[in-house]
């Protein structure tokens, strides 16, 4: 089969910043499916692995990555028991294995969903990684529930990104909440506006903004974008005895003690701890994904696909991570087979 990798971490217009090459299909054992992937999608954590995996030393087999993918069951494993051959498969995958960017991959059948049915292979591609993060930081690290949480007010830092797009959507359209999210651009901003945001706010003077709003203080307060950026931003505009998160990488120390006074909360998320860790409650992510696909073809959520690319090649791989690595993207780009 084909797959697509790297042997040294290289500027994206370099020559051999991706290279295409043969490997062989490896058939599925324990809990592992076999699926033959028909679209992915890129993620900001693609090209963070890309720069920094091969920096000091040249790979001796190309480091194949992405986690987003739907495809097809063509295998499994002697201990999976959730599909069959054949069935209709999306999920993000495992970050200490081999990606999607291939044309077959073997994944564990546990963090693997049946990928949604009323709408296109690439809107359901563009899906899984963000969905997940966006549902594991609301539910199940801030534990919000519409029954306690509905009217409460939600700043979602980076509205337009492709995890924001989708937090948006489930805070609004699940919990009831408030949204309040920031943009800066017009396009980002109407784009915001689409999927449910009540308010869009400039994350340039974040606490101005907000109060601008009407809101003095936030119930909850989510961060995808940059923590140690927008810190004293959330200190400030954080209501007392209210919640935060954050998905990002500090490049400094973040300073809990600023939110004991408020007996402010603050949670991390990373959707790859399950399979990392083979967490006892693993399955979840299997849980997870169902439910995204029935909200999607229910119309509830809606993809945040934006655009697609045909083929899935090294060149039209290192145009989707220019397209990432500029910034200015809004929802998820997606390749398909």
């Amino acid at each position: 089969m084909k797959a697509i990798g790297f042997k040294k971490s290289l500027p994206i217009n370099e020559a051999e910043s991706f290279i295409e090459f043969e490997k062989e299909i490896v058939l599925p054992t324990g809990h592992d499916i076999l699926v033959k992937i028909g679209a992915i999608s890129i993620n900001p954590v693609d090209y963070k692995i890309r720069q920094g995996a091969a920096k000091e030393n040249v790979l001796n087999e190309p480091k194949i990555i992405g986690w987003d993918a739907v495809g097809t069951v063509e295998e499994i494993g002697d201990k999976a028991t959730l599909f069959k051959k054949g069935d209709h498969v999306f999920y993000a995958g495992d970050i200490t294995k081999d990606g999607s960017n291939q044309e077959y991959q073997l994944v564990d059948e546990r963090i693997v969903g049946f990928a949604p049915q009323k709408i296109s292979v690439a809107e359901a591609a563009a899906m899984p990684l963000t969905a997940l993060t966006a549902y594991e930081i609301l539910f199940d690290r801030l534990r919000l529930d519409p029954d306690k949480d509905k009217g409460k007010s939600i700043l979602i830092i980076g509205g337009a990104g492709g995890v924001g797009s989708v937090a948006i959507q489930l805070a609004k359209n699940i919990l009831g909440l408030q949204v309040i999210a920031t943009a800066s651009r017009p396009d980002t901003i109407e784009w915001c506006k689409k999927l449910g945001a009540d308010y869009v706010v400039n994350h340039k003077d974040l606490v101005n903004e907000v109060r601008n709003t009407g809101f003095d203080s936030v119930d909850i307060i989510v961060d995808f974008v940059d923590v140690n950026q927008y810190w004293d931003a959330m200190v400030a505009l954080i209501k007392p005895q209210g919640k935060t998160g954050s998905i990002s990488d500090p490049t400094e120390p973040v300073n809990l003690r600023q939110l004991k006074g408020k007996s402010v909360s603050f949670h991390w998320e990373l959707m790859f701890t399950r399979s990392m860790f083979q967490t006892e409650d693993l399955i979840e992510q299997h849980h997870i994904l169902n439910k995204i696909a029935q909200l999607l073809d229910a119309r509830t959520l809606q993809s945040t696909l934006n655009k697609t690319i045909e083929g899935v090649t090294a060149d039209n791989l290192k145009e989707a991570h220019r397209l990432l690595e500029s910034g200015k993207t809004i929802g998820k780009v997606v390749l398909k087979f």
